[in-house]
């Protein structure tokens, strides 16, 4: 699996604008107000989900989206959605929960897992995710991250969570 420090290298390798801000562990949204109030960009919150077909999803939305679950296989076209286990999550992304991130479809090298983006993160000018831990925060940029995603092979399926929609065959902008 690969690590944080090859994350970083990738992105550098890439040319990608990122920095990345060390901090205690932050586990779940809500937490660590005071620590995303000093970085910019849009902040995350990102879900590991299993559908009934075992399918597996990576949600990465804007931390105040509202993810309906029960609604949302319907959108997004999967079986019936639940959390995906912690043994799961780390055999596919190499990350342990608290700790999940969109970086983390670096070690996805099977592609077994499909890329669910939220718009309004496709948009921003910047984003900011878990470098594979927990106890820091990446901030990169919307080509970076376009970049990223290209590099891991990845081509996002875009929600808008706000409206519950998706653009079917849509890439990032």
């Amino acid at each position: 699996m690969k690590t944080r420090a090859d994350l970083i290298a990738l992105l550098d390798g890439l040319g990608a604008a990122h920095s990345t801000i060390e901090h205690p562990a932050v586990f779940r949204v809500g937490e660590g107000e005071e620590i995303k109030a000093g970085i910019t960009g849009a902040h995350t919150k990102n879900l590991f989900l299993k559908d009934a077909k075992d399918r597996l999803w990576l949600v990465s939305a804007q931390d105040t989206a509202v993810i309906d679950l029960k609604r949302l296989h319907h959108v997004i076209g999967s079986a019936r959605l639940s959390f995906g286990n912690a043994a799961l999550m780390e055999e596919t992304l190499g990350v342990t929960p608290g700790s999940v991130t969109a970086f983390a479809l670096i070690n996805d090298v099977d592609h077994r897992v499909t890329f669910v983006l939220d718009r309004t993160l496709a948009e921003a000018q910047r984003v900011n995710f878990h470098p594979l831990t927990n106890t820091a925060t990446t901030g990169i940029d919307r080509a970076g991250f376009q970049g990223f995603l290209a590099a891991v092979g990845v081509r996002p399926l875009i929600v808008d969570f706000a409206a519950m929609s998706v653009a079917a065959g849509e890439t990032l902008r």
